[in-house]
């Protein structure tokens, strides 16, 4: 984010041909694994796509760093609740990455009701000879088996798998919105709009109901959950956002249910800035622990905030994300854009956020410099190796060449979701059914 800021290269972009695309290639979370060799995406088609980091060759250093469909598989299927004549879509919601702990990799995903542990592994050996069965794996016929044999392992070509391991399900009666993988990396967290369900890995048939806002009459329902996630470091600690725009932290230690918080982070409103949208616009779409966990970051509907774990009056840093569609409130609650939820991300050192808006544009925040930048993820703008200019929107008065008018934005050209490798300067963005690939210009 310095002076080279804008000298992004697009490394590759997985792109589908626009004229086959359909509702279900839409991509719809997008995530690194902890070391950043391996990203997933999910689709609204209930599809998982995994790439993985080509690794550098001597003779091409230059390559270092382009992502491949390693595996891609069915997650979830569209399913048919009859007790409540209810469609659950297959779309997945959100997929989180487990550390890993041996050769295979292990996810969880989710789409509005059920959570999979997928285990994805490589063979590339098989085992040849069987006493019982022929090499076609049909049973031999027993009076033919005249000596015993002993099964040998022969190389075969490289084959990736991806295999269910266990199903979390029947535990949601909302939909589910995120997931969280605790630090002890033997539990982890569901949440709905009005529950948050604490899960062990290993056990299937039940969960414990850890947070529960739903009043005793649905009438007084004032407020849903939107996000939750773990604390990075400290296993008995997390935060729930609400559509109210209040973040939550929750002391598990405290109680075994988490309805009283322990710290409540809410930015009071500016009485002048008072209208019809302004619940709209303050609810939270997206928070997220920094990697010290020292910090919070959430997502409102113009802004990102900043905040200090231990200063919960206000926040610490904010920046407008675009601020310029203040004034277009009316026709974007009109078009449901309004209701959009943009998530956020922190770079490895949590010194930049990214988050994404209209017309394909997503935005960095440079903590320390104070310095943003609007880049634009589009395919006319995208050949391998292109530098990404930045992009630049005004309103009113005169444009100029290079500029953008804020009433020729395009608003279904939205980026929700991004993802910043956990080490070095390589981003995911999701446009569409687009997914592209950036990292720092390599010199």
């Amino acid at each position: 984010m310095d002076e080279d800021t804008d000298t992004r290269k697009i490394n590759s972009s997985f792109l589908r041909d626009h004229n086959y695309a359909t509702e279900a290639d839409i991509i719809s979370t997008v995530e690194f694994n902890h070391t950043g060799e391996l990203l997933a995406t999910g689709d609204k088609g209930g599809r998982v796509v995994v790439f993985q980091r080509e690794q550098e060759s001597k003779n091409q250093p230059q390559r270092r760093g382009e992502y491949n469909v390693y595996s891609t598989f069915q997650s979830h299927e569209p399913e048919f609740d009859y007790l409540k004549s209810l469609e659950i879509e297959e779309k997945i919601n959100k997929i989180r990455w487990l550390p890993q702990q041996n050769a295979a990799y292990f996810l969880l995903s989710t789409n509005d009701k059920t959570v999979k542990l997928w285990k994805i592994s490589e063979r590339d050996k098989r085992p040849e000879g069987y006493n019982l069965k022929d090499d076609e794996g049909r049973f031999r016929d027993p009076t033919t088996i005249t000596a015993l044999r002993v099964p040998v392992l022969r190389p075969m070509d490289l084959m990736v798998e991806a295999v269910p391991r266990r199903v979390f399900c029947n535990a949601h009666t909302y939909h589910i919105n995120s997931i969280s993988v605790n630090s002890d990396y033997e539990t982890y967290m569901s949440t709905d709009d009005l529950r948050i369900n604490l899960w062990n890995l290993e056990i299937t048939n039940r969960s414990f109901n850890i947070v529960d806002i739903k009043p005793a009459n649905m009438e007084e329902l004032t407020e849903v959950i939107t996000a939750a996630e773990f604390h990075p470091n400290h296993c008995n600690t997390f935060v729930y956002s609400s559509s109210k725009g209040s973040i939550r932290l929750c002391d598990m230690r405290a109680s075994a249910l988490c309805d009283n918080h322990s710290k409540f982070f809410e930015e009071p409103e500016d009485p002048s800035n008072r209208s019809f949208f302004s619940e709209i616009i303050s609810s939270v779409s997206d928070v997220k622990f920094s990697h010290s966990g020292r910090y919070l970051m959430t997502r409102d509907y113009l802004t990102v905030k900043v905040w200090d774990l231990n200063m919960e009056s206000k926040p610490l840093e904010t920046y407008l994300v675009h601020d310029y569609l203040r004034s277009k409130l009316c026709s974007l609650y009109e078009n449901d854009c309004i209701f959009d939820k943009f998530e956020c991300v922190w770079n490895g050192s949590d010194s930049v956020i990214m988050t994404g808006s209209y017309n394909n544009f997503f935005r960095m925040f440079d903590r320390n410099t104070k310095r943003d930048v609007t880049l634009e993820a589009s395919r006319e703008n995208s050949k391998p190796r292109a530098v990404l200019k930045p992009r630049k929107v005004c309103v009113g008065g005169k444009r100029r060449k290079d500029e953008i008018s804020v009433d020729s934005l395009d608003f279904s050209k939205k980026i929700l979701h991004t993802a910043w490798h956990p080490s070095e300067n390589i981003i995911a963005v999701a446009a569409t059914n687009n997914l592209y690939i950036f990292q720092d210009k390599v010199n």
